[in-house]
């Protein structure tokens, strides 16, 4: 790996100050701006490119799996939230209200959307009335509202942009199956895609979804240890179907309630790319989502037939990635520290020598690594490149995981971890709620995930000591 020397003095160093660091990035990569709006932000053209490519994968990711979008309504009546007592209550703290229509006071406060599923069952009550009517297999692509007290961007915002899936299923064993399926389809995106490894379990009842009956993760562990919930998949029974009232006769010609999910992700998950392949220089993209994936930069462009040559390179290679082209009148320093910063991939760069021996140097952006390559081999070399940084960043962050990620066997060990070694702790659980927020209050964590893959670390539980029922991750998070 090639020396990582700092080329971008206005960015905070992540050992110094991570939050610092953090939104250095944001605002020097140009991804948002601030607004009057305390919370709210202006996703710019370069973030918003990143969530286009996101939303491009996932979206064809979804209709894969036999997915139709719909969009529903930004506002929900008071009336049709409270329904569901045990949704309405986890929402409550975090929900804004309409109370004007232009002048006059409403008769019925209206809640700004901070999820659907009211809004689905509804709709579902007058369009699901036999098992030829099921299933339903839906997605929407739109933003919520939720008024967070503490935010920072793309991680938490009162408004941001998300998806969220809502299906309803004959039975029981449909809706499960589908709840797995939206999980393992996040997990394959962001291994696959973001180049972020994840660890996939179930929700605590404590952290479950407000109203369902089990709630599914994908957890990714930051740079600086913490977790991030990056994607989650809930299945519901038939709690809301008979809160709402929906019914469908089944084959037998009797009346049944069907069976419901949700699932969704947001524009965190451009927070979670940062946070897990960023460096002291900025953004490093994984190159499937990355809106430039090669920039051409020509070098002594004043001479004779640079910019030409560079501007036939730069056409070539768009016929098989996202390419620019960058013929400002900065000087060539400038500009790799420009786009290190963005985290563009690979970089070209052109000059006469090169063009004497047919060739250029491309500049891998996670290690800094020069290959020189010959003009003619850039329709195979570039995309065996782009495959090798995504690899790279895939590789680089699992390890970090698992240079991160620490056993506890007691309740001394957990909190010497906690406060010393940043990263996800694996250690038994007795199955109590009483013992899940003591290691909150004791030691700062929470409760993460149950893992598919389970481990046996001790045969008792960390906390109080009695005979421990499952192996959970613990950690600090976003």
């Amino acid at each position: 790996m090639a020396e990582q020397k700092k080329m971008v003095e206005e960015i905070t160093s992540m050992d110094e100050d991570f939050a610092k660091w953090y939104t250095d990035v944001v605002k020097k990569a140009e991804l948002v701006e601030y607004t009057s709006v305390k919370g709210c932000m202006v996703i710019r053209p370069y973030g918003y490119a990143i969530w286009e490519n996101i939303q491009k994968t996932l979206d064809g990711m979804f209709k894969a799996t036999g997915h139709e979008n719909v969009c529903m309504p930004m506002f929900i009546p008071e009336s049709l939230l409270n329904k569901e007592k045990d949704h309405v209550e986890g929402f409550a703290p975090e929900v804004a209200w309409v109370t004007y229509g232009g002048s006059e006071k409403l008769e019925e406060r209206l809640c700004v959307r901070p999820t659907s599923e009211t809004l689905f069952c509804e709709h579902y009550a007058n369009i699901v009335h036999s098992y030829r009517d099921l299933p339903k297999l839906y997605n929407q692509w739109v933003s919520v509202v939720r008024w967070e007290k503490t935010t920072r961007p793309f991680l938490r915002t009162r408004e941001f942009l998300w998806q969220e899936g809502h299906t309803i299923h004959a039975t029981a064993e449909e809706a499960q199956e589908e709840t797995i399926k939206m999980l393992n389809v996040y997990a394959d995106f962001c291994e696959n895609y973001l180049a972020m490894p994840v660890v996939k379990g179930v929700k605590t009842e404590k952290e479950r979804f407000a109203g369902a009956e089990d709630t599914y993760t994908i957890e990714a562990l930051m740079h600086d240890g913490k977790a991030l919930q990056s994607g989650t998949s809930h299945y519901f029974g038939d709690g809301f179907a008979k809160a709402f009232g929906i019914q469908f006769q089944d084959k037998d010609n009797k009346l049944k309630y069907p069976f419901q999910t949700s699932w969704g992700c947001t524009t965190r998950l451009i927070g979670a790319i940062i946070m897990t392949h960023g460096d002291d220089n900025g953004l490093v993209l994984p190159p499937k989502i990355a809106p430039i994936q090669v920039v051409v930069i020509p070098v002594a462009a004043h001479k004779e037939g640079v910019k030409e040559k560079a501007q036939e390179i730069y056409e070539n290679i768009s016929k098989f990635a996202r390419a620019k082209i960058d013929l400002t009148d900065n000087t060539p320093g400038w500009k790799y520290a420009e786009y290190e910063m963005k985290g563009v991939p690979l970089r070209l760069e052109i000059g006469p020598k090169d063009i004497e021996k047919n060739q250029c140097v491309v500049v891998r952006r996670d290690t800094r690594e020069k290959y020189f390559v010959s003009l003619d081999e850039l329709e195979t070399k570039i995309p065996e490149l782009l495959e090798a940084v995504h690899q790279g960043l895939y590789n680089s962050a699992l390890k970090r995981r698992e240079n991160m990620t620490f056993t506890a066997h007691n309740l001394d060990e957990l909190c010497d971890i906690a406060d010393n070694k940043p990263g996800f702790i694996k250690a038994m659980w007795c199955g109590d709620r009483e013992c899940e927020d003591a290691l909150k209050d004791k030691a700062g964590v929470s409760s993460r995930c149950i893992p598919f893959e389970q481990e046996q670390i001790t045969d008792k539980c960390v906390c109080c000591g009695k005979p421990a029922t499952k192996m959970l991750y613990w950690g600090k998070a976003y």
